[in-house]
């Protein structure tokens, strides 16, 4: 009889509560709350309450008539009642049940049930607030921060909102799985080559199926990918990025497949993985488009889902079965996947040396040490690589995998040692210095 191995593996492994595990209270839901995330769309937001859940709160985020922004807890602090049936004024919300109202910044401006002389209500509004959160719109996003206030870090400024000639779309896609899960994908290059490359067709451009060599950077938190494939006569160095605890880029979806010289092209996508709860979470990000992004036809509702997933979200059963994206390979590993149970491999080191980091600091913050946030220095603008480069290099009589390795390494020195130059200057001296190494063949 045949060795059948079933009955043996039948328990589930669990799952790394650590990283997993994002409700208040949790080590990795504090070491999330250090942090500023986006939580909404812009347009999402109006003058009628909207219930959302974040970090395992529930939540209500409103516009005031005066069109400010507030982010509140879900129940009113009288008697319990939802803050989503609230009425939005000048000042505030008012509750449906007893007129309470609450600014944004959750302070109690009037109890109007109660007698204008109860020394009991003035104690209350001048002692309690609603609980709330600080909250930054920015280009369709709106921001929030949900840790200790005397935490509250620098609102952080990437150099790719401030990218030339990039059309941004901002977007949201709801999974139905743990945060981590869809983060791994970002330090996972070699899944773009099988997952939309050849068990779902072409999803993105033929180029995606080659496999190419692999090299992982960790510089401070930030984490970077590099797959440098060989297609024909070119050389295309495609570089995934993650900058904790959730901030991610790559390069294009659709805009290069691997034939045609790009320089320094920037990210598909400028994205944001967030804890919903523990078994779910939402991409929300800005889709990238022009020059230095993806092409202008993808931006659409359905093109910004294929960016993100390979595949349009609202399909049936049968056609996620026949063509699986990233949604269906992330969710069908379950709600909380079975960490425990994985046997991660040397193309899984990004995967590894990130999620390692992020235990670090958790343990660290329980320590009382608080984790570093992503700009170094007050003011700074952060320098992100996530990008794709093609360059016309044909075969050479040597050894072309350590060749295109090496090619991929050079590229990503050049971008490290341009890092002090400002924006401009930045991206001036690369594509020039990539352009002159080219048409030289100096590598």
């Amino acid at each position: 009889m045949k060795n059948f191995r079933g009955y043996k593996q039948s328990k589930m492994p669990e799952s790394d509560k650590t990283i997993s595990q994002t409700d208040p209270g949790t080590s990795c839901g504090e070491y999330l709350r250090r942090y500023w995330h986006p939580v909404a769309l812009t347009s999402q937001v109006s003058t009628t309450p909207l219930q959302i859940r974040i970090l395992g709160e529930d939540l209500v985020i409103f516009k005031t008539t005066k069109n400010k922004i507030g982010l509140v807890h879900k129940n009113c602090p009288h008697r319990r009642a939802s803050l989503v049936y609230g009425k939005c004024e000048k000042r505030g919300i008012r509750c449906c049940y007893h007129g309470w109202l609450f600014s944004p910044d959750g302070e109690i401006l009037e109890t109007p049930g109660e007698d204008s002389n109860s020394k009991q209500a003035a104690k209350l509004r001048k002692t309690f607030k609603l609980g709330s959160y600080p909250v930054i719109e920015f280009k369709g996003l709106v921001f929030a921060y949900m840790g200790p206030e005397k935490c509250l870090p620098e609102f952080p400024h990437y150099d790719a909102f401030d990218t030339p000639e990039i059309t941004r779309r901002p977007y949201r896609i709801e999974y139905n799985c743990n945060w981590i899960q869809v983060l791994d994908a970002i330090m996972d290059p070699v899944h773009t080559s099988f997952l939309h490359g050849q068990s779902s067709g072409i999803q993105f451009s033929k180029g995606f199926t080659e496999i190419g060599e692999l090299e992982f950077f960790e510089r401070g938190i930030q984490y970077l990918g590099c797959n440098t494939r060989r297609v024909d006569d070119y050389v295309w160095i495609r570089v995934n990025e993650l900058i904790l605890p959730n901030f991610t880029q790559a390069g294009s979806a659709f805009a290069a497949d691997g034939t045609k010289t790009r320089y320094f092209g920037r990210s598909s996508f400028t994205r944001w993985v967030v804890p919903v709860d523990d078994e779910h979470c939402i991409a929300l990000a800005w889709g990238n488009f022009g020059k230095r992004g993806d092409p202008l036809e993808y931006n659409t509702k359905e093109g910004c889902e294929r960016i993100e997933a390979g595949e349009v979200m609202d399909r049936t059963w049968e056609e996620k079965q026949k063509k699986p994206g990233d949604a269906e390979a992330v969710e069908g590993m379950g709600s909380i996947s079975a960490h425990r149970g994985e046997h991660l491999m040397p193309t899984d080191y990004g995967v590894m040396i990130y999620r390692r980091r992020i235990r670090k600091l958790t343990k660290d913050l329980e320590k009382g040490k608080e984790p570093p946030q992503p700009q170094q220095r007050k003011g700074d603008i952060i320098k992100t690589n996530g990008q794709d480069t093609i360059l016309r290099i044909p075969k050479r009589n040597i050894d072309d995998r350590n060749f295109i390795k090496s090619v991929g390494s050079t590229v990503m020195k050049l971008q490290f040692d341009a890092e002090k130059m400002s924006l401009k200057e930045r991206d001036n001296h690369i594509i020039s210095k990539l352009s002159n190494m080219e048409k030289s063949g100096a590598f």
